[in-house]
């Protein structure tokens, strides 16, 4: 793996811990840390468990063309979102405390839903060699439908572990106000899920059939 990579993803990871603490004001943070040594743990793992191939780490590093316009405006939405989240838990929490104070177990809860969502996505990720940043339908790599591992249950694992760990983030933080972006972000990623979804049906080869067997999206025994 290229170390150019490994250095773009650890200061990107960086950027977004950085934007979270200054927004408190200050580094005696607890909530701050504990969702940064999070993040360090899932990108360790990115590059050596649950390592992916040089391939796919260039492909979502700097994915190929026919990228769907739709989802490049769904990007940028859910970039936005992201950052006025980290902003919000840090103003809200670290700063100002502008909600009330959450009952211990909640963090707790908030701990656990963060760690077990991030892993869900590295685990996807880590199981669909086709796994890109973008909606494409990779050609150029002879694209192919993954059905194995968390695949088998349902067909956007990532998505679910994404929405696990952004229900996690008001509870970990022990703020309100974040539910904004946050339920803005998990409306996106429900849309994104289903224009996805019917993406891979219409232009990859066997999707459908894969519909038919794993019947889920993205909830099991929901949707």
């Amino acid at each position: 793996m290229k170390s150019s990579l490994i250095i773009k993803n650890l200061l990107g990871t960086l950027f977004f811990f950085a934007i979270i603490f200054v927004s408190a004001g200050r580094l005696d943070y607890w909530q701050g840390w504990i969702y940064a040594a999070i993040g360090l743990i899932m990108l360790l793992l990115n590059f050596t468990t649950l390592r992916i191939s040089p391939e796919l780490m260039e492909e979502r590093n700097k994915p190929g063309e026919n990228t769907k316009k739709w989802d490049k405006l769904i990007l940028g939405i859910s970039f936005l979102m992201t950052i006025i989240m980290y902003i919000l838990a840090g103003l809200d929490s670290g700063r100002y405390h502008l909600s009330i104070d959450f009952h211990w177990s909640l963090y707790i809860i908030g701990i656990l839903l963060t760690t077990l969502g991030q892993l869900l996505f590295l685990i996807a990720q880590k199981q669909n060699k086709f796994f890109s940043s973008t909606v494409r339908i990779q050609k150029e790599r002879s694209h192919t439908v993954c059905q194995d591992g968390l695949y088998k249950f349902v067909r956007h694992p990532a998505y679910l572990g994404n929405i696990i760990q952004l229900i996690g983030f008001p509870l970990l933080f022990g703020s309100l106000w974040v539910i904004i972006p946050i339920s803005i972000s998990i409306i996106i990623t429900i849309i994104r899920t289903y224009l996805e979804d019917k993406t891979l049906k219409d232009e990859l080869n066997g999707y459908i059939e894969y519909s038919e067997k794993t019947r889920f999206k993205l909830f099991p025994y929901i949707w």
